[in-house]
């Protein structure tokens, strides 16, 4: 499989189109790959390891960019269940909507969604950068440890429910907050990193000031300030 053409779903299937950007041969230098007709597969670029990037052109089913190491994976379409589950780094950016749990268990990297997430968003995160420019569904930064959920529209009921130490930023309304999740005071730190974040995200309609910020507690569970690096 050393044609770069035959990253097509109709002339070649999952397992072998996921090894070969898995083993990227040294001896080629292209370091941009097309996957064409994806048509809704699941794990489409899962666990890749390497500083690539990967242009998908259509829509993709469960887990995709799952455990992903510093590829850059752009989905020209929609998204399924788990994308970017317990991912390390790199990038994932979706130019459509995604289903529920994007981001789960992610340590690293940056999560781009150019239209809604659904529930359970950035459940369980671990250090990831979530970035969402339309709303997001219920629950969702629930039970999240580390990193940042960026939201420019709206989120559904539970919003932070029994969240650790990951931070959100929400320019929209939940429409509750979850257990132990209140709103919190802007710093300058935090208007640093939304800076950051809609830089990321390519965002130029919204501003910091247009941000509310929430996070834990700290009520729900056992915290110690000078063990925060531990969390």
């Amino acid at each position: 499989m050393g044609k770069i053409e035959n990253l097509d779903f109709k002339k070649n299937n999952l397992r072998k189109i996921n090894s070969f950007l898995q083993n990227i041969d040294y001896k080629i230098n292209k370091r941009e790959f097309i996957v064409k007709n994806p048509e809704g597969e699941h794990a489409i670029c899962a666990g890749l390891k390497e500083d690539i990037s990967v242009i998908i052109k259509g829509h993709v089913g469960y887990y995709c960019g799952g455990m992903n190491q510093k590829a850059n994976i752009i989905i020209d379409g929609n998204a399924g269940t788990g994308l970017g589950e317990n991912m390390m780094s790199g990038t994932i950016h979706v130019k459509g909507n995604t289903s529920q749990s994007a981001g789960a268990t992610a340590h690293g990297g940056t999560i781009i969604v150019d239209g809604d997430a659904s529930s359970r968003c950035g459940i369980s995160m671990k250090g990831v950068d979530i970035i969402v420019k339309g709303s997001v569904g219920h629950m969702s930064g629930f039970m999240a440890q580390a990193g940042t959920l960026l939201i420019c529209g709206n989120a559904g009921e539970a919003l932070g429910d029994s969240i650790y130490e990951t931070v959100i930023y929400l320019a929209g309304k939940p429409k509750s907050l979850g257990v132990d999740c209140i709103e919190k005071t802007i710093t300058k730190t935090d208007i640093k990193k939304i800076e950051k974040l809609l830089k990321q995200g390519g965002i130029k309609k919204f501003k910091p000031s247009n941000f509310k910020k929430f996070g834990s507690a700290r009520k729900l569970y056992n915290f110690n300030i000078d063990n925060v690096s531990e969390y």
